[in-house]
């Protein structure tokens, strides 16, 4: 894909986040639409994957660690074939397959069962150990919250992953800046994140997650990195392409109303048709 198809894209995922929540009115819109281009990044252009094989065992891997941003992963997941885009909407309802954290057991595409921060890493990092023992050239991708390395399993699974050379490991932190109660720095800041990557024996690249030319150039680089895991910090904004969500905290777990639900889909349905038009 170009640029503007990718930012096409993305624009879908992030409709697909605000339908998903307003029609659970439950979820996590904030982290869902600070990733929403690295998902559209990673599934429409970096992953080595097949929508109608979504078991192929020489698949490239992805581990959703920060797993409530679901409402992202599962709009990426459908806008690429896996199952319907119509079925965003029964996000969280009863009887959907599509719970508030991935269920790799009842959703085509999701390699690993996730919610509980800080777990997720670790299971990237032993699928990575897997492929490498077994000879096999697939890559392991996951994506965790800023607040969410403020985890000390986090730590642990880097620690092996640096120990044992996985180069076919790529760690992405959308660090968008907010957690559930307030800025990370508030909470428990983990900064400066890329030097704690790199005292773990990773190589680590800064990229901007809303400019797809630099996720482009970083997802690049990690691929011709050699012999060690990466880390690629993606400096994000909470919220993005909801202008009343952007920087916002209030947005992390919380689904708008009607008012703010047409709000957000005017803007996003607006911001479609100029990228289309």
């Amino acid at each position: 894909m170009d640029i503007k198809q990718l930012q096409i894209m993305a624009t879908k995922v992030r409709i697909g986040v605000i339908e998903g929540v307003y029609a659970a009115q439950a979820g996590h819109p904030g982290g869902s639409l600070s990733a929403a281009d690295i998902f559209t990044y990673l599934y429409f252009e970096e992953m080595k994957i097949d929508p109608q094989n979504p078991k192929d065992p020489d698949r490239d891997r992805f581990v959703l660690s920060k797993g409530h941003t679901a409402p992202g992963y599962y709009a990426a997941l459908a806008n690429r074939g896996y199952f319907p885009v119509e079925e965003l909407k029964t996000l969280r309802q009863i009887g959907s397959r599509l719970q508030g954290h991935p269920d790799m057991k009842g959703i085509p595409g999701v390699d690993m069962s996730s919610g509980s921060l800080g777990q997720g890493i670790s299971c990237a990092v032993g699928m990575a150990e897997a492929g490498k023992l077994m000879g096999k050239d697939y890559r392991v991708y996951t994506l965790l919250g800023d607040g969410e390395i403020e985890e000390g399993q986090v730590w642990e699974a880097a620690m092996f992953a640096g120990n044992h050379a996985l180069d076919n490991l790529v760690v992405i932190v959308d660090n968008n800046n907010l957690q559930i109660d307030g800025t990370i720095e508030e909470v428990n800041s983990p900064y400066p994140i890329d030097k704690k990557f790199e005292a773990f024996k990773f190589h680590v690249i800064n990229c901007d997650a809303h400019d797809f030319n630099s996720l482009k150039a970083a997802f690049d680089e990690a691929r011709a990195t050699k012999g060690v895991p990466t880390c690629i910090v993606a400096k994000s904004v909470k919220g993005k392409g909801v202008s009343y969500m952007e920087n916002n905290v209030a947005w992390h777990g919380t689904a708008p109303k009607t008012d703010k639900y047409e709000i957000a889909m005017d803007e996003l349905t607006k911001h479609l048709a100029e990228l289309e038009g």
